[in-house]
């Protein structure tokens, strides 16, 4: 599994979201600019993100996104599945009967597929969160806080 520019920027996104107050939206350009991402691009994701339920959007002049769930709520695998990531290592693939090996090839993946998906759905937002202010607090104070 590769994290793609799609799953990455909507992880940077939920974690700038996660560090405001959570009755306050925070406009698309705000953060952007914080986690140096294009706005365009992000709009679409936070689109997306709203369509599963993980952002809510605030129409007006102080609109904008918060969380819509606390971020211990909130998982990698839900944020990678909101914007379209997959989980699946390989293929669909449909060993051969005949072929042991194949077989085990086959469960092994599958096993390992398993144990990666449940991995992701294990690891919240606030868990990232507290990885990323455990890493910028070993960098000392000048450390910024971009995810």
């Amino acid at each position: 599994m590769k994290l793609t520019t799609r799953g990455h920027y909507s992880v940077k996104a939920l974690l700038d979201l996660s560090l405001q107050p959570p009755t306050q939206p925070v406009s698309v350009t705000a953060i952007a600019r914080r986690q140096e991402l294009p706005a365009p691009y992000l709009e679409k994701l936070l689109l997306e993100l709203r369509r599963a339920g993980l952002v809510d959007s605030v129409r007006g002049a102080q609109g904008g996104y918060r969380l819509a769930k606390a971020p211990d709520q909130i998982s990698l695998g839900q944020i990678l599945e909101a914007v379209g990531e997959t989980i699946d290592p390989l293929p669909r693939h449909q060993p051969q009967m005949e072929q042991a090996e194949d077989w085990v090839t086959f469960t092994v993946w599958r096993r390992l597929h398993q144990k990666l998906k449940e991995a992701l759905y294990s690891i919240s937002l606030e868990d990232l969160y507290y990885d990323a202010r455990s890493w910028q607090a070993a960098q000392g104070e000048d450390a910024s806080f971009v995810v």
